[in-house]
C-alpha cells in the first residue's frame, strides 16, 4: 500500500505541513547516482518562507522583462506559453504527455536560473491538501502567492474572463497565441473561479485523497498517465478558467505548480517500483493513430527553448539532464 499522506505534521518554513511516510522513507533511501551527485530539491509552495516565495515570484517576473527567443518582440516569459502551444496537439493523450512536461518545467526552472539569477528550484502545488476549499489555498494568496480570482469588473474578450488585478502577478500582461510567430497582441492573466461560460466551479472533488492514492495504484504507465492526465490534469484548468484552460495554459505562472505536482506524481509512482517503471513507457505516438508506437527513443523538443533530448534522457528526474528530488 502507498502510506501516501499524513502520518505526522511538521513546521517547515514556518508553516504547518504534512510529512508522507513514502516520501520520507525514500529520502533515507536515496543515494546519490553518479549522473547526479548534488541533486536539487522541489518543495511544495506552503513550506517555503516568505522570503523563498518573494524569491520565485521575482524571478519569473524577471523573464517578463527578459528579451524573447522566439521572436524579434515579445519576452522570455511568454516563449513558453507560445512553444507549448505549438506542441499541444502532439503533447496531449499521448505517452509524450509526461516526459515533455518534465523537460519543459526543467527548462522553465533553468531559464529562471540562468537569466534571472534564482537560486532556488521549481516548487509544487499539492492541491490534494486543499480539496476540500480549493480556493483558499496559500497559492491564491494576494501577498506571497500567485493572486486569486479575476475581477468581474474587469473583462478579458480574449479569454472570456476576468483579469486578475490584485497580488504579485496584478495586471499582467500576456500574449495572445497563434501559429504565427509574428502576431503579438497582448491581454491580461485571466481567471473566472465560478464563470459559466466554460465549465465553471473550482471543486477540488477530484483532487481527494484516495482519488490520487488510487491513481498511483495503477500498475503501468499507459493506465497511470491516463488516469492521471484525464483526472487531476484536467480538475485544476476547469476550474480555474480563463488562461488555464487553454493550450497557452503557462501563461498562468500557477501552471507550474500545477504541472510540478503532476510530475511530482509521476516520481511517486516510479520510484515504487523503480526497477521497472522508471523505463516503463509505450503506447500510440499520436492520438487517433494506432500504427505509431511511442518509443523512449523518440526526441522531445522544446526549440529554441532548450536542446532537444530523447524520451529516455528525462525519464529518471536523477539523469544527467535534469538532477533533481522531490520533498
Amino acid at each position: 500500500m502507498f502510506a501516501l499522506f499524513c502520518l505526522s505534521v511538521g513546521f517547515i518554513g514556518g508553516e504547518v505541513i504534512q510529512d508522507r511516510g513514502l516520501i520520507a522513507k525514500w529520502r533515507n533511501d536515496y543515494t546519490n547516482s553518479p549522473q547526479c551527485d548534488s541533486p536539487s530539491y522541489r518543495r511544495e509552495w506552503r513550506s517555503l518562507s516568505k522570503d523563498d516565495k518573494s524569491a520565485y515570484l521575482a524571478a519569473v517576473k524577471c523573464l517578463i522583462a527578459s528579451p524573447s527567443v522566439t521572436r524579434s518582440n515579445g519576452d522570455l516569459y511568454n516563449d513558453f506559453p507560445f512553444v507549448h502551444f505549438q506542441h499541444a496537439k502532439n503533447i496531449h493523450y499521448t505517452p509524450l504527455f509526461l516526459p515533455y512536461h518534465r523537460y519543459f518545467l526543467h527548462s522553465f526552472e533553468t531559464k529562471l536560473k540562468s537569466v534571472c539569477g534564482y537560486n532556488g528550484s521549481l516548487t509544487y502545488w499539492d492541491w490534494s491538501l486543499d480539496w476540500e476549499s480549493l480556493g483558499t489555498s496559500p497559492v491564491f494568496s494576494k501577498e506571497y502567492g500567485f493572486g486569486g480570482n479575476g475581477n468581474p469588473r474587469v473583462y478579458s474578450p480574449s479569454t472570456e474572463s476576468y483579469c486578475l488585478t490584485e497580488g504579485p502577478l496584478a495586471n499582467l500582461q500576456l500574449a495572445n497565441h497563434s501559429s504565427d510567430e509574428h502576431t503579438l497582441d497582448m491581454h491580461c492573466l485571466s481567471r473566472d473561479f465560478f464563470g459559466n461560460n466554460l465549465t465553471g466551479i473550482l471543486s477540488g472533488d477530484g483532487l481527494q485523497p484516495a482519488i490520487i492514492e488510487n491513481i498511483l495504484h495503477q500498475s503501468d504507465y499507459q493506465t497511470f498517465r491516463n488516469a492521471l492526465e484525464h483526472g487531476p490534469h484536467k480538475e485544476i484548468p476547469n476550474g480555474i478558467g480563463g488562461d488555464f484552460i487553454t493550450f497557452a495554459a503557462p501563461s498562468d505562472p500557477l501552471w507550474y505548480l500545477h504541472h510540478s505536482q503532476l510530475d511530482r506524481l509521476w516520481w511517486l509512482w516510479q520510484r515504487a517500483d523503480p526497477t521497472v517503471r522508471l523505463w516503463d513507457y509505450g503506447g500510440h505516438s499520436t492520438k487517433g493513430q494506432e500504427t505509431l508506437k511511442a518509443s523512449i527513443k523518440d526526441i522531445i523538443s522544446i526549440s529554441p527553448l532548450a536542446p532537444d533530448v530523447r524520451v529516455s534522457d528525462v525519464m529518471s528526474t536523477e539523469s544527467d539532464v535534469l538532477c533533481y528530488r522531490y520533498l
